[in-house]
């Protein structure tokens, strides 16, 4: 059986995400697409790191991390269809588990991924995903109030952050509200935008 992994790109006072999420700014305010700067511009400098991102058999991810519906599904106006950032062919190429506190059908995309709503929370949509993911990895694929979340609950493995030399003030913080937690360093590779550390949860 794989382990529960975790990615996710933080500022270095502790910020995945920026305040005031919407179709406009998917990632908030505050210019925190400067996160995954070294996801797309330098993309050949960290081909390893990315690939680890999208490798699992099944993920875990936040309602947020979906889109920027909030509440009810919306039966009208623009929202009304959303199917996600990615286009018709998500990167994940596997079941996707999304949680919301408002049931939806599955939704199936090109090139495998299938969204699967889960209302009944992150020990639920973890349990399904390894279910589907056999003996791959299951990965919790953000946002911060999801990793928290999993942390919380004591369900992940490995974590990699990939912390970004800038500052954002503000925002969704990772460790937010999670109780202490001991990590041990497994492997750690710096580059001019990024420094990539991947620990390992200890029991």
């Amino acid at each position: 059986m794989g382990i529960v992994t975790a990615d996710i790109a933080v500022s270095l006072d502790g910020f995945a995400a920026g305040p005031n999420q919407s179709l406009e700014n998917p990632l908030g305010e505050n210019g925190i697409e400067r996160l995954h700067t070294w996801m797309f511009e330098y993309a050949d400098e960290h081909v390893e790191e990315i690939a680890a991102i999208t490798a699992a058999g099944a993920y875990v991810m936040g309602r947020n991390m979906f889109g920027p519906v909030r509440g009810n599904w919306p039966t009208g106006g623009d929202l009304s269809d959303w199917r996600g950032w990615w286009g018709e062919d998500p990167p994940y190429h596997a079941p996707v588990f999304v949680l919301t506190h408002y049931a939806r059908e599955p939704l199936a995309m090109e090139g495998g991924t299938t969204f699967e709503f889960v209302t009944d929370g992150i020990h639920s949509a973890a349990e399904q995903a390894r279910a589907v993911a056999g003996e791959a990895d299951v990965a919790i694929a953000g946002g911060a109030e999801t990793l928290n979340q999993a942390l919380w609950a004591g369900i992940v493995d490995e974590l990699r952050l990939h912390v970004v030399p800038i500052t954002l003030g503000a925002g969704e913080r990772v460790f937010d509200r999670v109780p202490p937690l001991q990590l041990e360093l497994l492997r750690s590779r710096v580059t001019p935008q990024v420094a990539h550390l991947t620990y390992r949860v200890v029991r």
